[in-house]
């Protein structure tokens, strides 16, 4: 297994995936560091503030569209020229190959992630913030908006394997994720909705009066089940699929 994550890593860096990696947090590190707080007199909120404008684009629109873009090109080549067929006619296992391109989807989606935070931080120095970073920034929308995309990289993951043509798988996922801006807004249903919990986990298990408070056991209940949901129907799709 240890091999065919290599070889998928060996075909996205084909792709050339930098420009993708790099895309979102520097496009965040231009809105934290063009974006002004009028009025701002407590510093405990600086760091808070600059992170929910640079979520608003990173999380509800970013972050969802680019595991999309990411996972339409590491099945691209098995959809070229019988792509699917050489692959699986070595010893491996369909299993293996999509627990593979899984894992290295989520390695690359980390990766993103860890170059976020060096955004957020690196607007917080050259605007002057004196307070302390704030830790759970860390472990709740960089670790936590990672885990959030669990589900979110299955599903696209399954439809990239459907469809062999890269734009509709994409399209899909742009259906999913542009709603997202105003589902988010919503109490009763932005908490089920699988594209929002990327931006919602910065506000899971906060305070019940933050306007998008979410209760750890409905992002848990949301994030596991469609999870285990879109995991499991991709690899039973891919099982089966006729090559």
């Amino acid at each position: 297994m240890l091999s065919i994550m290599q070889s998928e890593w060996y075909k996205l860096r084909k792709s050339k995936i930098s420009a993708i990696i790099l895309a979102g947090p520097l496009i965040g590190l231009f809105i934290g560091l063009s974006f002004e707080f009028p009025n701002m007199d407590a510093s405990d909120f600086n760091w808070y503030m600059t992170l929910m404008m640079m979520n608003l684009t990173y999380c509800l629109l970013f972050l969802p569209l680019m595991t999309g873009v990411l996972a339409g090109l590491i099945c691209r080549y098995e959809h070229q020229a019988g792509g699917w067929k050489q692959l699986l006619a070595l010893p491996v296992k369909r299993s293996e190959v999509f627990l593979s391109k899984y894992a290295v989807l989520l390695g690359i989606t980390f990766l993103i992630q860890i170059l976020y935070l060096c955004a957020v931080y690196t607007v917080g120095m050259l605007k002057g913030y004196t307070d302390p970073f704030p830790l759970d920034i860390i472990w709740k929308s960089i670790l936590g908006g990672w885990i959030a995309t669990f589900p979110l990289i299955a599903f696209q993951l399954w439809m990239s394997m459907v469809w062999n043509h890269f734009s509709i798988p994409f399209a899909i996922n742009v259906i999913f994720t542009l709603p997202t801006i105003m589902v988010v807004n919503s109490e009763r249903f932005g908490v089920f909705y699988p594209w929002a919990q990327p931006f919602l986990m910065m506000y899971v298990g906060g305070d019940t009066d933050d306007i998008f408070y979410v209760p750890w056991d409905q992002v848990l209940t949301v994030v596991g089940g469609s999870f285990i949901l879109f995991f499991l129907g991709g690899l039973w799709y891919f099982k089966r699929k006729a090559i």
